[in-house]
């Protein structure tokens, strides 16, 4: 059965940093593409950042990109969402999620995904 359970969220100020960690196991992680995902209260969940098996390729939303860098350690079956210069917008519930194909490129589109962890709050105060 796969798992994924982040980990590192909490409250901070505006201008401040957190690092998110999702650690999987399960399946073969080093093989599945990762994303992060959040949802604020009201909203729909949308994408954050994703990178690929390999970690060679990494994929950003417009709104964090220069802020926020995803990065993977296949290691320790670990994904980790270094998010800097946080702002009140970024206020949400982040999911990290795996991939639903092996060895396949996922990016933006939740659907390409099939296991998803928990969620982590994440609050950025003004």
């Amino acid at each position: 059965q796969v798992q994924l359970v982040e980990s590192g969220g909490g409250l901070v100020q505006a201008g401040g940093s957190l690092r998110l960690s999702c650690v999987a196991s399960g399946r073969t992680f080093s093989a599945y593409a990762m994303g992060w995902f959040r949802q604020a209260p009201g909203k729909e969940r949308e994408f954050v950042a994703a990178i690929s098996w390999g970690g060679g390729s990494t994929y950003y939303a417009d709104s964090v990109k220069g802020r926020f860098t995803i990065v993977r350690d296949n290691g320790k079956n670990t994904v980790y969402l270094q998010m800097n210069s946080l702002k009140p917008e970024d206020t949400a519930v982040y999911y990290c999620a795996s991939c639903g194909l092996r060895r396949s490129t996922c990016r933006q589109d939740e659907y390409e995904y099939d296991y998803w962890g928990q969620g982590t709050q994440v609050t950025v105060s003004s």
